[in-house]
């Protein structure tokens, strides 16, 4: 196809601000979709995003649109998620891409996310197309909210577009704006086949199905290409499009986006961010692929039963195809046998990967307690990281322990700016700076990651009533009291709830999580003394009293001896049962310690 016809674009924005309904009203204008499908969220495929109604897959679709020059253009629109977690999808769509929708909502204005969003669009190259939704609202100031958008990221007033993706008001004209704003694609069809490879995902019969953009050249079915980074040749038999649904092709060009199939069936000989080529013809230099993200959070994820292990480590190499940003290593646990030590990019990336697994390839998970990475230097100078606390050696030979902190920049309202300040302070935050965007204040504060991953986004939505957005990034490790807690359950270590604390926050920690086991854990026929240890001390306890059971219930009238002699029976049996004994630890439990 002609490549002046083709646009490329991503709709960015921050959560919340009508991306899924805008491409779901876009697919609709081209003729994609029928009015009865529009208000389902097409591309939102999964049922975890439709539960939580957030995007949290970038789906790409091809369009067609009859300009009104009387020319079809082709479209390929990928929509993205919102969320600060799942940034990564957002920058492998960018990838692949000249231009960009960045989309505000009209009574929120630039949110922090929004502001992330832009300048990925600027390091990757991208034109930015701003457009201003729900212009339906009637409280909304319009000529305000486009005075501010223009404002704060420096656009042209005259570029944004205003809409409304729900009522589908002014959508005709963004079409007729994009046509217009958004450069087609560069590229070679005469050269060497070079695309890259910005998505996978598994599907049972066809094998790993690879998304491409195709640079320059063409692939077309039956064609040898060999994957220059793994290094790794097949034949493609099979190429397609979404638009939205599945439409075989015979050929991809120069500037398309779509998929192929090889007959993969082994994630681990594919990669994202790898250059497809021609193996008669090759390109002379692979592309430049994607930056390798390095994982915030860390926890254990084991099966509830030993015999799900091998479907858990199938299930993972076949998640990882779709959300690469997640990494995994096998490790063993005392309490729960063999499973994986698992790095995410945040809580709710790492819920969101739980339920996938579960859901989508039927297992029953458990996850120890989250940890952040931290890094010790011995006393001989040597620096190591680590994931899974049972990696702190003695502290006798440690020198010092250093954790990671972020650049949490807090865009908020000016009322609400001593209660964010506050709220920074507690969390150990260092104040930066502080400065106006438009009628709104941005505030940075240096926070150590463990106290932003847990509760700190849902707090700073609280002090702000809802107004407030964050959005950080890594920035360095410094030195601090860290200690190791550990949870004894009747003298015995129970390594999934070991964690690593600032000293400061042993106690509190440690008491928090003895009382809510002391709820959760059933009583036994015995007593389950329940402590945290912290340095080698206990720090906090709790006692589970044994279950009674009336052993002189048959007994009725005679000699009071009778009774006594089985109440000491039973004292025996409970002492050889307190020696014995293991105590069953319900998933719940597990489950309670993540969100302390």
């Amino acid at each position: 196809m002609d490549q002046k016809l083709i646009r490329n674009f991503s709709i960015i924005a921050h959560i919340d601000h009508g991306k899924s309904t805008l491409a779901d009203r876009l697919m609709l204008a081209c003729g994609a979709i029928d009015e009865r499908s529009f208000k389902n969220q097409l591309l939102d495929d999964m049922d975890l995003e439709r539960e939580r109604g957030i995007t949290i897959k970038a789906s790409a679709v091809r369009l067609t649109y009859r300009a009104k020059d009387g020319k079809d253009y082709l479209l390929n629109l990928i929509d993205t998620p919102g969320h600060v977690d799942f940034t990564y999808e957002v920058e492998k769509s960018l990838k692949a891409c000249e231009g960009a929708l960045l989309i505000v909502d009209a009574t929120q204005g630039v949110e922090s996310q929004t502001v992330a969003n832009y300048y990925l669009a600027i390091n990757n190259n991208l034109e930015i197309l701003p457009v201003i939704n729900k212009i339906d609202i009637a409280s909304i100031d319009l000529e305000a909210s486009v005075r501010k958008f223009s404002e704060t990221l420096k656009f042209k007033e005259s570029d944004i577009q205003k809409v409304s993706a729900k009522e589908g008001l002014n959508i005709d004209l963004l079409l007729e704006k994009i046509v217009d704003f958004i450069p087609s694609p560069y590229g070679d069809e005469k050269q060497p086949l070079k695309a890259l490879m910005f998505d996978m995902k598994y599907d049972v019969y066809k094998g790993i199905i690879v998304f491409i953009r195709v640079i320059d050249g063409k692939v077309t079915v039956g064609s040898k290409v060999r994957m220059m980074n793994m290094q790794k040749e097949y034949t493609v038999d099979g190429i397609g499009v979404y638009s939205p649904f599945d439409v075989k092709a015979k050929e991809l060009g120069s500037g398309e986006v779509g998929y192929i199939t090889c007959n993969i069936r082994d994630p681990k000989e594919v990669r994202v961010g790898d250059t497809v080529t021609d193996v008669a013809n090759p390109c002379a230099a692979p592309l430049e692929g994607y930056r390798v993200l390095k994982p915030l959070v860390f926890c254990g994820v084991y099966p509830v039963t030993a015999d799900q292990y091998m479907d858990l480590r199938e299930a993972i190499d076949k998640l990882r195809l779709s959300d690469p940003s997640f990494t995994y290593e096998p490790e063993t646990s005392q309490s729960f046998g063999h499973g994986f030590r698992c790095g995410f990019l945040g809580l709710l990336h790492m819920e969101v990967v739980q339920e996938r697994l579960e859901r989508e390839y039927n297992l029953s998970l458990v996850l120890t307690t989250p940890n952040v990475g931290y890094r010790y230097e011995t006393r001989d100078g040597v620096m190591t990281d680590i994931e899974n606390p049972s990696q702190l050696p003695n502290m006798s030979a440690v020198k010092s322990v250093e954790e990671p902190y972020l650049k949490v920049s807090v865009l908020t309202p000016v009322a609400s700016m001593d209660s964010v300040m506050e709220l920074a302070k507690r969390k150990r935050g260092i104040f930066v700076k502080s400065e106006y965007i438009s009628d709104r204040m941005r505030v940075i504060y240096e926070i150590p990651l463990s106290e932003v991953i847990v509760d700190f986004n849902d707090m700073v939505k609280s002090a702000t009533r809802g107004y407030g957005s964050i959005d950080y990034e890594f920035c360095g490790y410094r030195a601090a009291p860290i200690a190791k807690l550990d949870i004894l359950i009747n003298d015995e270590e129970c390594d999934a709830f070991s964690c690593l604390v600032h000293k400061d926050h042993a106690y509190d920690k440690g008491a928090a999580l003895c009382d809510k086991l002391k709820e959760l854990i059933p009583a036994q026929l015995f007593d389950i003394r329940i402590q945290a240890s912290c340095d080698g001390r206990i720090i906090a306890s709790s006692r589970i009293k044994s279950m009674g059971k009336n052993v002189t219930a048959k007994c009725y009238g005679g000699d009071i001896s009778r009774k006594r002699k089985l109440w000491e029976k039973q004292k025996e049996g409970k002492k050889k049962m307190r020696s014995v004994g293991r105590v069953e630890v319900p998933q719940e439990a597990f489950l309670a310690a993540l969100k302390i």
